[in-house]
């Protein structure tokens, strides 16, 4: 655990901090303008926020407990112009109908597994120590990686790997985990790293890679259902967003950045029949992209934060409301207001 919000930043590097901001000043600007933070990690990005916009209030989501604590140490200086919420980022209009909010002016996700949890060895997270086969983003519940790996079958073990890690090497890895496991149960990321450098053969070990980084991947991601609530996330974040708002969504592969290109090209292209003569105003484009395809960190934020080599970052702009035939249904009516704690 850390004890000093300084820690904070020396422990963790945002990725194209400059770049987001930028993006999201437009919006920022708004008098009374409110941001939700949708995976709030060690509040990196918050802060850069709440610095540069003095009137911007911060609502900080985050599922785990411990980057909640942290960053809200870290904040602390801001009072009341931030707030911390322990929810996952899918339930962002519950979230905002409970504090009050009716629509807020930007949206920023940066997705993935978080620095903190990454360097807490014991998180389970990283393929290079040894530690218990967790990987939960919330550790007070839910599924673990030793869960997984103990109780479905090859099959599923299988679809996993291969969805999830992209892992050629699937249904042999799978396999392979299914005989260790009828031996001894699985309790340590040790453990499936050996069983991972056995089933990999040895010429892709030497050019694909450390071998355990896909199959962690979709073990992470099957435990924390992260595609599942990111396909919820992005319309119900979308939704949250008055006109002239912008979200800001940071992904570092490729399951994740074609969730996000999907969802944005939703609301910017017409939902109009094609053989329709005239496009009627209901269906005219909500969003408007503000990014040309996918951004990606330069060489020299690269050198300094070698995490930002996968991120793909995408932004986009409400018009408008969204059309009636498109809009989710929000959990509970709310008014314009501050947010509260």
């Amino acid at each position: 655990m850390v004890d000093q919000p300084a820690e904070a930043a020396a422990r963790h590097t945002p990725v194209m901090l400059a770049r987001c901001v930028e993006l999201l000043a437009p919006a920022l600007r708004v008098p009374g303008a409110v941001m939700v933070d949708s995976t709030l990690g060690m509040g990196g990005h918050a802060e850069a926020v709440l610095e540069a916009f003095p009137d911007v209030v911060v609502i900080g989501l985050d599922r785990d407990p411990e980057a909640l604590d942290l960053a809200g140490r870290r904040l602390a200086r801001f009072g009341d112009r931030f707030t911390a919420v322990h929810a996952v980022y899918d339930d962002v209009l519950t979230v905002l109908g409970r504090l009050g909010v009716a629509q807020v002016e930007a949206v920023l996700m940066d997705l993935g597994v978080s620095s903190l949890q990454l360097d807490e060895v014991a998180r389970g997270f990283s393929y290079s120590q040894d530690a218990p086969l967790d990987m939960r983003m919330d550790p007070s519940g839910g599924t673990t990686a030793a869960d997984v790996l103990n109780s479905y079958d090859e099959r599923e073990l299988t679809r996993v790997l291969r969805e999830y890690g992209e892992e050629r090497f699937a249904q042999r890895i799978a396999r392979n985990i299914v005989a260790a496991r009828d031996r001894r149960p699985l309790e340590r990321t040790g453990e499936l790293v050996a069983i991972l450098q056995a089933s990999i053969p040895a010429a892709t070990r030497k050019t694909g890679g450390h071998p355990a980084k896909r199959t962690f991947q979709a073990l992470r991601i099957e435990v924390n259902r992260e595609l599942e609530t990111l396909e919820r996330a992005l319309p119900a974040s979308i939704e949250a967003l008055a006109v002239g708002g912008r979200i800001v969504v940071e992904a570092y592969h490729s399951l994740e950045d074609r969730l996000v290109k999907r969802a944005l090209a939703v609301g910017a292209v017409s939902s109009a029949p094609v053989d329709l003569p005239v496009e009627p105003d209901t269906h005219r484009p909500f969003l408007r992209l503000v990014t040309r395809g996918a951004e990606e960190a330069d060489e020299a934020e690269i050198a300094r934060n070698p995490r930002s080599q996968s991120v793909r970052l995408r932004a986009a702009e409400r018009l408008r409301p969204t059309p009636d035939h498109l809009r989710l249904h929000r959990p509970a009516d709310t008014h314009r207001k501050g947010t509260s704690s």
